[in-house]
């Protein structure tokens, strides 16, 4: 699940619980509707933890070698004396 689709969710149900006043036969709404942000809310921090992470800044030390800050640190191939 992605951000879009979790920031759908939230609005979706924010949608069913606040602003619907409808009553379906069996079905409470305002539950649904709280379901829905809930699960978005979780899936928002979900994608957060596992896609934060893996995006790695480019950092340049010469106009032609370009290395992620993970290299730099001693994960990549060591630098050239």
């Amino acid at each position: 699940m992605g951000i879009g689709v979790s920031l759908f969710l939230i609005a979706a149900g924010a949608i069913l619980a606040f602003a619907l006043n409808v009553h379906v036969g069996g079905v409470n709404m305002d539950v649904v509707g709280w379901i829905l942000m809930a699960v978005g809310a979780l899936g928002l921090v979900v994608t957060t933890f596992i896609w934060g992470g893996r995006r790695g800044r480019v950092v340049s030390d010469e106009p032609t070698t370009y290395r992620t800050i993970e290299e730099r640190r001693g994960y990549g191939p060591p630098d050239a004396l």
